[in-house]
């Protein structure tokens, strides 16, 4: 659907609203799906219901059925409602930055960037309360479904958006802050020979495009652009778009090119 014939975007406060709204329309219209969207969304009175049952069904293997997964998020969401805060601001930001979604709903049905990152949340939730080996436990099952690895030490803010996601590696110390984009085959990882705070700070509203590779401990200023296959070793200015093997500067981009979604060099 053109980005021109989208809906007003919401607030966080309308957003389940208009979920539930979206779902009960695609029921309606298409009847095999009924049980599904009902089971997934239509059952549920709360947004953090809703998505703890979606993620524990997605989780769920032979040794950690649903039920136990949905209790650890509930656990989660309970103990720190700015997790929820945070997934109702990606849904918006993928709604506002996708022209491949034209409904709220899509991302928390189908796409697994957003469903990837949701479980990273709940991962991060459990590696700062000392529950490490389960943790680890979820990074892994994530990985598995996901094709999506990362670091549930990851420290990542809210409004992000991570598209196609297939590929994406961000390592243990990586910092991720409000308003980032990252697009497929992205990795935020080491040098491989760094031990500490070894990985990259992406800072708020930078876009990281399709294939991009920063490695170390450096930043990658607000508001910045790197282009699709780049190789990037050192600190990126804010504002600046870099390309390259290795990655140089090549000009300036606008103040959100993570809203844009913008892949030009100049």
């Amino acid at each position: 659907m053109p980005a021109s014939l989208k809906v007003v975007k919401l607030t966080t406060d309308q957003t389940w609203s208009r979920m539930r709204v979206e779902a009960a329309t695609a029921a309606a219209r298409e009847p095999v799906l009924a049980s599904f969207l009902h089971a997934t969304v239509l059952n549920h009175s709360t947004f953090e219901g809703a998505l703890s049952y979606r993620l524990a069904e997605k989780l769920a293997d032979r040794e950690m059925n649903a039920m136990l997964w949905r209790e650890v998020c509930a656990q989660a969401y309970a103990a720190e409602p700015r997790i929820v805060e945070a997934a109702l601001a990606d849904i918006l930001a993928v709604y506002a930055r996708d022209p491949a979604c034209y409904e709220y709903v899509q991302p928390f049905l189908y796409f697994k960037g957003f469903l990837s990152l949701q479980a990273q949340r709940v991962a991060n939730w459990l590696w700062r309360h000392d529950r490490r080996p389960l943790a680890l436990y979820l990074q892994s099952r994530m990985s598995e479904l996901f094709q999506v690895d990362i670091h549930p030490a990851t420290t990542i803010g809210k409004g992000v958006f991570i598209d196609h996601a297939t590929g994406v590696v961000i390592g243990e110390t990586a910092v991720i802050e409000d308003d980032v984009s990252i697009l497929q085959s992205v990795t935020l990882g080491g040098t491989g020979k760094e031990i500490g705070d070894r990985h990259p700070k992406i800072r708020r509203g930078a876009l990281i495009s399709v294939g991009a590779k920063v490695l170390g401990n450096i930043e990658v200023g607000e508001g910045a652009k790197v282009a699709a296959g780049s190789v990037v070793l050192k600190n990126v200015p804010p504002h600046c778009t870099v390309a390259g093997v290795p990655a140089k500067p090549v000009g300036d981009c606008g103040n959100a090119p993570a809203e844009t979604m913008d892949q030009a060099l100049d």
